[in-house]
């Protein structure tokens, strides 16, 4: 049989807290400012519209020089048109074929740079 004194308790668990809470703690408004039209809620979404249109604006800009300077390109410099490659003329490359994996990687780039705002205006609100 076993000697009731060799019964050792496992040792207890002791919560160390270095400092009480002092008071309640604060509830986040930001979401509420913003879902009620406050003026904090106000400001935070023109920054939202504000970095939306700044990422299309450079979208736009970049889209707008490179496709608009292909043409001037070719005016100034009319040898380049009787470039070929792959049996293709290079405004034909350029204009006809390239052009789309080009539009397709500014929209890529676009909606990453969107999706970046928005998420930094999502942790903002929530913090």
């Amino acid at each position: 049989m076993a000697d009731p004194e060799d019964t050792t308790e496992a040792p207890r668990r002791v919560r160390v807290v270095l400092s009480e809470r002092k008071g309640v703690a604060r509830t986040v408004r930001t979401v509420v400012d913003v879902q009620e039209g406050t003026p904090v809620g106000e400001l935070l979404r023109a920054n939202l519209i504000r970095g939306q249109l700044s990422v299309a604006m450079r979208v736009g800009a970049i889209a707008v020089l490179v496709l608009g300077l292909l043409p001037v390109l070719f005016a100034v410099y009319p040898e380049l048109g009787r470039v070929e490659f792959l049996g293709l003329r290079l405004p034909w490359l350029l204009l006809g074929v390239l052009v789309y994996p080009f539009l397709l990687g500014l929209g890529w780039w676009h909606t990453k740079a969107a999706e970046k705002v928005e998420q930094n205006f999502a942790d903002h609100v929530q913090d």
